[in-house]
């Protein structure tokens, strides 16, 4: 398919910072090819940190005048190495575009790239008493976490991030090598409307360099901003829960993961009356010490209390271990930004895996996670398992309706595995791939989409799924992240990105 001249936008310049260009020898140069996984690092020829959209057109035409591999980073959480590759030759650095504010003329609010989920809640917050239902960690950056399909506490209540997108600004390439800035919105007649459906959910980095959303929710009216996108709890039940692992047998763990697994089974539709309670359980290996549950639950509902006692009674059922059980009032902005069980983690070495589930884990599966996370010939107490809870709202969403194709899973699981010794990489890497594969041997190794699973997320990457060593499901990588919406991704590549500018290990590729 023909790509057309970019478009221009009227978008006005944010920020006059930058154009600043940091080369090897700069004493900066360290910090701007610096990540989150310090197993990765990019030595990149020159780094650009650009404070517009002119200056993210400029910089992306001077990558590609130089025929450069250039990327893009915001917050640089990315899980593998698709900023911070030796492939990476020009990178261009979008913490300095990080405004925050409502565009009267589109009714929306609008969030730059460098933008954190902590410093957009704030600004929404205090601004206007609204919020996005995006992700937890407060040091996320709005980048990648958004064209990702971005969850958090309150998807369950409102639907994903990027059921409220509302336009999405990408400067692209076209097929003469010319960059430009295009404003793609969900409006029907608008003619790039399949770019901004690309980024409810296609990833980051492979369509262009995003410079600008803007959020509202659908069917938001009213000339008041305070309407146009949900209000987040004044408060929440704030709770934490531990059981000791040294007290749970592999009788009473699995039991707890099935009790975990079915009360989401059975409340996780649009219309449970549970939608207003969100919960993470992390379960690490057993010399953690404790297997922990974090929850919000909005204490604006007069049922909250009951609410929260009968999740818990639901999961403590026929376990027969005791548990400590802390819960606190707290606001809801206080709890975003400081979550109970949080821990900085930026710069340890790590591989992490993921997997959507639509139901809870066989007691085959249960079995394998109590192995694992107790065999006594390996020692971490930073790997295993988190169980995000998914569902409500977000499965009231057609899974073409955005580029987020799993809709009616009830959990996500993010399999981690965290060090900090170069040397024991290999070590560690071969125990959460063993892990991941013995826990998904029924179907290849891998999470393939059925009535258990349903894929894998993209915002949690993994190039081991498509690697036929670790996945040998005969059901590919595009497939497992993006289910029958990848034909569709292809066509949006092939038309705003016809020279593949923007690629990376799990990018979508052009069609054949």
């Amino acid at each position: 398919m023909e790509s057309g001249p970019p478009v221009t936008t009227s978008t006005e310049d944010s920020s006059t910072a930058g154009p600043v260009t940091i080369v090897p020898g700069d004493s900066r140069y360290v910090e701007v090819t610096s990540a989150a996984n310090g197993r990765f690092r990019c030595r990149p020829r020159q780094v650009r940190v650009v404070g517009s959209t002119a200056q993210v057109v400029q910089a992306v035409q001077d990558a590609v005048d130089a025929g450069a591999r250039v990327v893009a980073r915001s917050g640089g959480h990315c899980l593998e190495d698709f900023v911070d590759s030796p492939e990476t030759e020009f990178l261009i650095d979008l913490s300095e575009l990080k405004a925050v504010g409502y565009d009267a003329g589109r009714r929306a609010f609008f969030v730059e790239p460098g933008a954190l989920l902590g410093d957009v809640y704030r600004t929404l917050l205090k601004g206007w008493g609204v919020t996005i239902p995006a992700g937890l960690e407060a040091g996320v950056g709005v980048g990648g976490h958004v064209p990702g399909g971005g969850y958090g506490p309150l998807t369950r209540r409102y639907g994903s991030v990027v059921d409220h997108l509302e336009a999405v600004e990408v400067v692209v390439v076209d097929r003469s090598g010319t960059a430009g800035a295009v404003v793609a919105s969900r409006d029907p007649a608008d003619p790039a409307r399949e770019l901004w459906w690309a980024h409810t959910g296609g990833g980051g980095g492979t369509f262009g360099i995003v410079t600008r959303y803007w959020f509202r929710t659908p069917g938001a009216v009213g000339p008041d901003p305070a309407g146009l996108l949900p209000t987040p709890p004044a408060e929440v039940l704030d709770s934490l829960v531990l059981w000791s692992w040294p007290d749970l047998t592999r009788e009473s763990f699995g039991r707890l993961l099935r009790n975990h697994g079915r009360w989401h089974e059975l409340n996780s539709g649009p219309d449970s009356r549970f939608t207003s309670l969100f919960s993470i359980l992390t379960v690490l290996r057993r010399e953690s010490g404790m297997v922990g549950l974090t929850t919000q639950v909005d204490a604006g509902r007069p049922d909250a209390a009951e609410m929260l006692d009968a999740y818990l009674a639901a999961l403590n059922e026929g376990v027969g271990v005791p548990y400590t059980h802390d819960v606190q009032t707290r606001p809801w902005l206080r709890s975003m930004l400081h979550p109970r069980m949080s821990g900085n983690v930026w710069g340890l070495r790590a591989k992490c895996k993921a997997a959507y589930l639509r139901r809870r884990y066989t007691e085959a599966q249960t079995d394998v996670i109590y192995r694992r996370l107790t065999s006594e010939d390996y020692r971490n107490p930073t790997a295993g398992v988190i169980l995000a809870a998914y569902g409500g709202m977000a499965a009231a969403v057609p899974p073409d309706a955005t580029a987020t194709a799993q809709r009616d899973s009830v959990l996500k699981a993010f399999y981690l595995d965290n060090w900090t010794d170069a040397a024991q990489d290999d070590e560690h890497i071969t125990w959460i791939r063993e892990f991941y594969r013995e826990l998904y041997a029924d179907t290849g190794g891998v999470p393939v989409p059925g009535d258990d699973s349903d894929g894998s997320y993209i915002n949690y990457p993994d190039t081991d799924l498509a690697d036929p060593r670790w996945n040998t499901s005969g059901t590919p990588w595009y497939t497992l992240y993006h289910k029958d919406n990848y034909p569709r991704l292809q066509q949006v590549k092939a038309r705003w990105d016809p020279l593949d500018v923007f690629r990376h290990g799990l990018s979508v590729r052009l069609p054949d």
